[in-house]
């Protein structure tokens, strides 16, 4: 285990994956997919739909319930010409995304925009249907924000007509950069778990995608319990570390609500023993910045909530807040928010999970296989070690499908 995840090469993890094992398509059966399974260093597999079959009874599966929303939007900008893309990466006004996507005239959001260049003065205007009604979206450009722009969007409705309502019939799924595709009308349902319900995410916890009602049922009759979190997953998931170490990278932030039922379920399931699994790398970065939250409340650094909270990217190498037990973290979570009467807690994690990192809540994770030189294959390791190029290996030389319509794999935490 390296001392400090700012020093973490990022070179250590890297592999060669060739093209033609990306899956640009997903099954026809989500259940269909394979799984990988990885305990006590040793490796089987078995197809996804026998997952009941599989987990411990009295495990506790966590899932991410978020939702894609159609964040891709194309404006044209005349004959014989390239529409300009606007991108939705989050909101700015209001700031929060139910309140946003509710909003029933004008919304402010921060996004990446496509021919830019493109874009003179004024406003774009983009005409659409929505719910049988003629509706004119029009996007003004505001100010820059490092990369990406403010941008305004405004639309004449009877005060009935939501931004979420006027994305989805405006927008496309913004699919992964490295499918290298369009997306197709498919995708708006395939690129959504079948428990997706808070929009929010312009990427799709993929982990989620090989669940079906039927698997989720038979979890139920084993005696796995099932609980969900929301984590919105942002485009900061698909940028690559550029730097040499993770000291010069900036990792990117994600909004998440959790409940109090849900925190306090985690709180039971250490006390009795039982497995905790992550479904997918959104849910345990949520999952493990619950931990350091109720870190801070113990150790007296937090004691108050007003507004969202937040996760720093460095916070695991806090050594008074690592000391902390996970039974007094959740515990002290609990009573910050019994304290400030609060049934869920919002905020923003940044949070930076690597092999420097001890995992404090979860002890598995239900997940795909990710791209080289990712902060997500950093997650991976953080579970097992560096028999993550084990799995990796033999999921290549076994031809399984990788990234986000790829394969799956059940990863135990390497003791």
């Amino acid at each position: 285990m390296a001392d400090s995840a700012r020093s973490i090469s990022i070179d250590d993890y890297d592999y060669d994956l060739p093209d033609d094992r990306i899956a640009r398509y997903p099954l026809a059966d989500r259940a269909a997919a394979r799984q990988l399974h990885f305990k006590d260093g040793k490796i089987s597999e078995r197809p996804f739909g026998e997952l009941p079959e599989v987990l411990p009874e009295g495990t506790l599966l966590i899932g991410n319930q978020t939702r894609v929303i159609h964040a891709r939007l194309h404006f044209p900008i005349g004959e014989g010409k390239r529409p300009v893309e606007i991108f939705c990466l989050d909101p700015l006004a209001p700031h929060d995304y139910a309140l946003s996507l509710g909003a029933v005239a004008q919304v402010q959001w921060k996004c990446l925009i496509g021919g830019n260049r493109r874009w003179k003065q004024g406003a774009l205007e983009l005409p659409l249907e929505v719910a049988g009604r003629p509706v004119t979206l029009r996007a003004t450009r505001q100010e820059r924000l490092d990369n990406a722009f403010s941008v305004t969007f405004s639309w004449e409705s009877d005060q009935t007509i939501s931004f979420g309502e006027v994305l989805a019939a405006a927008g496309t799924i913004p699919l992964p950069p490295y499918l290298g595709r369009q997306a197709e009308a498919s995708d708006a349902q395939r690129y959504q778990t079948v428990f997706a319900k808070e929009e929010g995410s312009v990427a799709a916890p993929t982990a989620g995608l090989h669940f079906t009602p039927a698997v989720l049922e038979a979890i139920g009759r084993r005696g796995i319990r099932w609980r969900e979190l929301t984590l919105h997953v942002g485009a900061g998931t698909f940028k690559p570390v550029s730097s040499e170490t993770l000291g010069d990278h900036t990792m990117h932030r994600e909004f998440f609500t959790v409940s109090r039922s849900l925190v306090a379920s985690l709180a039971e399931q250490l006390a009795a023993g039982h497995p905790i699994v992550s479904v997918g790398t959104t849910s345990l970065r949520c999952l493990e910045s619950l931990f350091y939250l109720g870190a801070k409340h113990f150790r007296g650094e937090l004691t108050e909530v007003r507004g969202p909270v937040f996760v720093d990217q460095w916070v695991t190498e806090q050594d008074t807040l690592s000391a902390v037990s996970t039974s007094d973290a959740l515990r002290s979570l609990l009573a910050l928010m019994d304290n400030n009467q609060l049934e869920e807690l919002s905020g923003y994690t940044q949070l930076l999970l690597t092999p420097a990192t001890r995992l404090r809540v979860a002890d598995g994770i239900i997940t795909n296989f990710h791209q080289p030189r990712s902060t997500l294959l950093l997650l991976v390791a953080t579970l097992v070690g560096d028999a993550w190029r084990n799995i990796y290996r033999y999921a290549l030389d076994n031809d399984f499908r990788f990234l986000s319509y790829g394969d799956s794999s059940l990863l135990w935490k390497n003791r």
